[in-house]
């Protein structure tokens, strides 16, 4: 007789009693050929790295990094190139990218064109609308990023209404569309200065790095890569700031401003970093995972 403080624990004695389910691996994400099209934004300028391509890491190569692990047959492209406007971006890298035959393409462009002065929306929302068309016929997964919020950045603020109405537009695209928005503008932590890069225009090696992990949580693609919460700024008396902004605006703004007024761009006379889809690493230091 079977003590009823030690019950029996043969199985066959219970049929509905069966192992707690192993938990399921994660589904390999389907994807196998990236390119991405855009300006500084996506060609990673403010992260800068001397062992990629063009001196520049990125959102970009940080997203085709976690996509290539562990897959062979992955390949990634990137044709953005810094200071690029829609129309140039979308007459130089649209067609060149469908001909790469991806299978996933991200796209950011207008920025550049929003924070000029009659820098119209609504009218880039239409150019954008059918380069996004294209995109989607070729049967690739379409990202599309809204513009983050400058509400806090310094003189890129007084944008921040353009910007919001360029986002909805973009937002009804996607809908219309049916492709994935990855929402900068919704990334509050992008609100933090440790985001941003000396120059106040691009984003920081942390500004890229978060980005990226919410790009690829967009996707809902697992990753490794761990959140990092900035450290907190230490206060500054109004003569460190006011010194700050002055050494800024030398270094920075007034370039900038310059090559405006001479209808110059930082893009001049440079290529795309990564033209044509190949693997991402190559020879020794592979890191684990990336195609050894």
């Amino acid at each position: 007789m079977t003590s009823p403080s030690n019950p029996p624990t043969d199985s066959s004695l219970f049929p509905d009693a069966s192992p707690a389910a192993a938990p399921e691996a994660a589904p390999e994400h389907p994807w196998h050929r990236y390119v991405a099209l855009g300006d500084s934004f996506t060609e990673g300028i403010g992260d800068p790295s001397p062992e990629s391509p063009g001196g520049h890491r990125g959102w970009a190569d940080r997203v085709a990094e976690e996509l290539a692990r562990d897959r062979d047959d992955f390949a990634y492209a990137n044709l953005a190139i810094r200071g690029r406007l829609l129309n140039q971006i979308l007459e130089e890298q649209l067609q060149p990218a469908i001909e790469l035959r991806p299978d996933l393409v991200t796209i950011c462009a207008g920025g550049n064109d929003v924070i000029r002065p009659g820098g119209d929306p609504d009218r880039l929302a239409e150019k954008m609308d059918g380069a996004v068309a294209r995109l989607a016929e070729s049967g690739a997964t379409v990202v599309l990023f809204t513009g983050p919020d400058l509400g806090t950045t310094p003189v890129l603020g007084s944008v921040r209404g353009r910007v919001a109405i360029y986002n909805e537009n973009l937002r009804t695209i996607a809908a219309r569309h049916d492709i994935v928005m990855a929402d900068m503008w919704a990334l509050r932590e992008l609100s933090n200065r440790e985001m941003w890069a000396p120059d106040r225009l691009h984003f920081s090696p942390l500004g890229h790095h978060t980005i990226a992990a919410m790009v690829l949580e967009t996707l809902g693609v697992e990753h490794t890569l761990e959140p990092q919460e900035p450290k907190p700024l230490p206060a500054k008396n109004w003569r460190t700031a006011r010194t700050e902004d002055l050494t800024w605006a030398r270094d920075y703004f007034v370039p900038w401003v310059v090559r405006r007024v001479r209808h110059r761009s930082s893009g001049d006379g440079i290529a795309a970093k990564r033209p044509v889809a190949g693997p991402l690493f190559g020879g020794q230091g592979m890191p684990p995972g990336s195609g050894d």
